[in-house]
């Protein structure tokens, strides 16, 4: 057999692979449903760099925030139609103008540690996010809360500080949301 009758018969095969493929790619499942959004316009309280609350010794507490806040920012996005950002819970002249029906407030907790004796620790960042929420007017209507655990080694964190709190941050958006979803104050 010669070389050009090889890459002829290997081509035809390699069409037919690509045409048979072709032919079954009918969708397999159901489409993703996705749960609808709640039809209602909420304030998210985003502090300014020099009112932020928490802090993670050792851990770049102010990277640490900002993935914590951006977590709660997009765990309300998920549940309602419309989120504003607000500088603060008392700020009605932002919040009552853009018609928010309630108000959430993060206040969040974490501890960032290093525990191991060993020479390559792994440093552990866990973190509470609680919202405070409450009507325009102020009155507190409920409390919701969720908690996150994000881990990495000495090699992956000392370049990069924020790498364990941004780990911690990755589920607790889905988290939040869920905790806000099952409040039936929030509807």
């Amino acid at each position: 057999m010669n070389v050009d009758r090889i890459t002829n018969i290997a081509g035809a095969l390699a069409v037919a692979a690509v045409l048979a493929g072709c032919a079954n790619t009918a969708p397999t499942g159901t489409p993703s449903t996705q749960v609808p959004l709640v039809q209602k316009k909420v304030a998210y309280v985003m502090a300014d760099a020099g009112n932020r609350q928490v802090t993670a010794p050792g851990a770049r507490g102010d990277a640490s925030y900002r993935a914590l806040e951006q977590s709660g920012l997009d765990a309300l996005r998920a549940v309602y139609a419309d989120v504003v950002v607000v500088p603060s819970a008392r700020d009605a002249g932002a919040i009552q103008p853009a018609g928010a029906a309630y108000v959430f407030t993060p206040q969040i907790k974490a501890d960032f540690s290093a525990p191991s004796p060993y020479p390559n620790p792994v440093a552990v960042f866990n973190t509470e996010v609680m919202y405070v929420v409450t009507d325009p007017a102020g009155s507190e209507i409920t409390r919701v809360k969720a908690n996150g655990a994000g881990k990495a080694t000495f090699d992956e964190f000392r370049y990069d500080p924020g790498l364990p709190a941004r780990r911690a941050s990755t589920g607790l958006s889905a988290k939040l949301s869920d905790e806000v979803r099952k409040n039936d104050r929030l509807r």
